[in-house]
């Protein structure tokens, strides 16, 4: 998802500003946001009152989305990391950091714009960890672009002021549109915020985690399972133990880790929908809602 085709200045001395939305929620994607336009018009671009998503109403935010995808003189692009994606790289035996995937999708956006033939000699991020190690990471992988990794680069260039508004909307239209997978069960979507703290402070999102938390399967993929907020639901109850892939297993082994097994617990408490299904009489709406059939027999 971004601007298309690329302009005739893409071929001139270009800066980009890459920012992120969504590091910090239990709930939804995290989005990373990059905007670039040639160096020559930073001066103008200075003038059109971008500033940390963060710090502007989402009307305002909208609207200077709006007006930048309308600028000629302007481009843009995002990545959309799923919130499967991130539970699944943080909780895999060989666990990949949140770090780790936010350099991955920065570097990845510059790969994106790159390869479209945009001529960027400067490149300016929001930093993740430590500032220079991350500079350093970047300037290795592309030698030749000037990077500068700031904290609060948002707050201190325009260029990344863009580039947060590029995330931070894209990611609030993302949740608004967001298709539940388990929709069959009448699931709300009054989730709050998401953005919970070390212990969730959203009353609403709190009400929605412990409303949808399953017994075994934890809960809806709108959710990621890796935070820490969802440690305090999977404290007790069902234990689910199965064997590691033979990919998970190699892996382990050339890491010097060569245990077998994972283990999740999942609290043992029933919805009342739930009461038919779990005694034999109905069949699991988790299989049902993935259209998953019953097979007769063995292999």
């Amino acid at each position: 998802m971004g601007s298309n085709p690329l302009p005739v200045w893409a071929s001139e001395p270009c800066v980009m500003g890459i920012d992120e939305a969504g590091r910090g929620p239990v709930l939804g994607p995290m989005v990373y946001g990059c905007l670039y336009c040639s160096a020559s018009y930073q001066k103008t671009l200075a003038t059109l009152k971008f500033a940390d998503s963060k710090t502007l109403k989402e009307e305002k935010r909208e609207e200077l989305f709006e007006s930048l995808k309308a600028d000629a003189s302007l481009g843009w692009a995002v990545d959309i990391i799923d919130p499967r994606e991130l539970s699944a790289k943080m909780l895999q035996r060989i666990k990949v950091n949140l770090n780790t995937i936010s350099h991955d999708a920065a570097m990845g956006l510059v790969n994106r714009v790159l390869a479209m033939g945009v001529l960027l000699s400067e490149v300016y991020v929001d930093t993740v960890g430590d500032a220079d190690k991350y500079r350093i990471k970047l300037e290795e992988k592309f030698p030749g672009i000037k990077f500068v990794v700031s904290k609060k680069a948002d707050s201190i260039y325009p260029i990344v002021s863009g580039a947060s508004i590029v995330a931070k909307v894209t990611r609030d239209n993302a949740l608004r549109g967001w298709v539940l997978d388990e929709t069959a069960e009448g699931i709300s979507r009054n989730f709050g915020s998401g953005y919970p703290g070390v212990f969730c402070t959203d009353p609403e999102t709190k009400a929605w985690l412990e409303e949808n938390k399953h017994p075994v399967f934890g809960f809806p993929t709108l959710v990621r399972f890796s935070w820490a907020t969802c440690n305090s639901y999977t404290k007790k109850g069902a234990t689910v133990i199965w064997e590691a892939d033979e990919d998970d297993k190699e892996k382990a082994s050339n890491e010097g880790d060569n245990k077998k097994q994972l283990t999740l617990n999942f609290p043992s408490l029933k919805r009342k929908s739930e009461e038919l299904e779990s005694s034999g009489k109905g069949r699991f709406k988790f299989f049902s809602a993935r259209k998953l059939q019953q097979l007769n027999g063995c292999l």
